[in-house]
């Protein structure tokens, strides 16, 4: 009984040390974002307790110089047409991998994961030069294009789905007159709702965090997106971590709903992939 409760005791202090570490960073972001420029300057630590419990300028400065509702715009914008091209373009492409049979359809399967392990900093000139030639730079569609990308993470999770998919299905269709792309449309992609729940989620955190792929193709100021949006806080001089505080849990308030609203098909959607 007492290794037992030993044990207990450990699984629960690793938890708390685990929360900690999660939840430290985001107490210290919280309590900056009530803090005046004064007490900032002063040097007070990232925990110490603000003076005004109640100081919401910093979130109204950041809001509003940040142009956060039009960054919330135009981050929508990108997350709807790269997330939708993800999950079209990677169940597509894992439904041909499975269903169909033809030449070197293993190395089309490695030449993915090969080029998912090529840093993608090291291609940045080649690919800003395409973006560039086809028109597409300081606009939306840039990122779009780049997300739609589709990683071989979201490829292999509907292949993990689709394979639990009885073939049977797919026969008694094709008695039935349907074709190739009816079969996927009509039959495979609604069986695949968790797997895409799962994709969206992942692709959506990427998206939405990512800061180098807006800053870099969308330079004009009409054109930031959230991640963007905080680095106008910071100039030459030093940084208002007072407002980028606030901009951030502005920033994280969405992902939290969002995540509460669908944890439940992450959950199931990680937890039918590893079993199939």
């Amino acid at each position: 009984m007492t290794r037992k409760a030993l044990l207990r005791s450990l699984v629960y202090l690793s938890l708390l040390l685990a929360c900690a570490v999660v939840l430290l960073p985001l107490l210290a972001v919280f309590l900056t974002s009530l803090k005046t420029s004064g007490e900032i300057s002063r040097g007070s630590g990232a925990l110490t307790l603000p003076h005004d419990w109640l100081n919401y300028h910093n979130y109204v400065t950041a809001f509003r110089a940040g142009k956060m509702l039009r960054a919330f715009w135009n981050t929508a914008f990108i997350l709807v047409f790269s997330i939708g091209g993800t999950v079209l373009i990677g169940s597509m492409a894992a439904f041909a991998i499975d269903r169909f049979r033809f030449r070197l359809r293993r190395l089309v399967v490695a030449l993915f994961l090969v080029g998912s392990l090529v840093p993608s900093v090291t291609t940045q000139v080649a690919t800003f030069k395409i973006v560039d030639s086809f028109g597409m730079f300081d606009s939306r569609w840039a990122p779009i294009v780049l997300y739609m990308g589709t990683d071989i993470v979201s490829i292999y999770i509907f292949l993990q789905f689709i394979r639990g998919i009885p073939i049977s299905l797919d026969e008694a269709a094709r008695i039935d007159g349907a074709n190739s792309f009816t079969i996927y449309w009509r039959i495979i992609l609604p069986l695949l709702k968790p797997a895409i729940a799962t994709v969206v989620i992942i692709k959506g955190i990427t998206v939405y965090n990512d800061f180098y792929i807006p800053f870099l193709y969308m330079p004009s100021e009409n054109l930031g997106t959230i991640s963007t949006s905080l680095f106008r806080f910071k100039g030459p001089f030093g940084a208002h971590w007072e407002d980028i505080s606030a901009g951030a849990i502005l920033v994280m308030v969405p992902t939290l709903v969002v995540f509460l609203f669908l944890q439940r098909f992450i959950y199931n959607g990680f937890t039918r992939g590893a079993t199939k």
